[in-house]
């Protein structure tokens, strides 16, 4: 009886060894198209997407909220934090333009209904 066990394990070893190769070898295959798709995708910035362009004649909802940061529809407090942060990036008396702290309180009416377009002064 000992005889017929060590020949059933003699004969089922190889089979098992020659599907691990298998598996290994698959596994291999599919990895090394995983890492050709990965090289192959477009490059991505390393920094955040702004908003290109410059802006509009009239200011709009939208535009006020992609000055800000902010979604369109948000409530006031986000609107009055995100001014706040804009803001003091942007100060004139820290090194910041007149014109963007005009366009960025312009923004902050706009999302607040407090004026529909007053327009800026520059």
């Amino acid at each position: 009886m000992l005889a017929s066990m060590c020949l059933c394990t003699f004969q089922v070893a190889p089979k098992l060894a020659g599907v691990a190769v298998a598996a290994a070898a698959y596994a291999g295959k599919y990895g090394i198209e995983a890492w050709q798709a990965f090289k192959a995708r477009p490059p991505r910035p390393k920094l955040r997407k702004f908003y290109e362009g410059g802006f509009q004649a009239a200011m709009t909802r939208r535009e006020a909220a992609l000055i800000l940061g902010v979604r369109e529809s948000v409530a006031a407090e986000k609107v009055k934090e995100a001014h706040r942060r804009v803001m003091v990036a942007n100060h004139p008396d820290a090194g910041g333009s007149h014109y963007l702290a005009s366009k960025i309180n312009e923004a902050k009416d706009m999302m607040l209904g407090k004026s529909e377009s007053s327009g800026s002064p520059f």
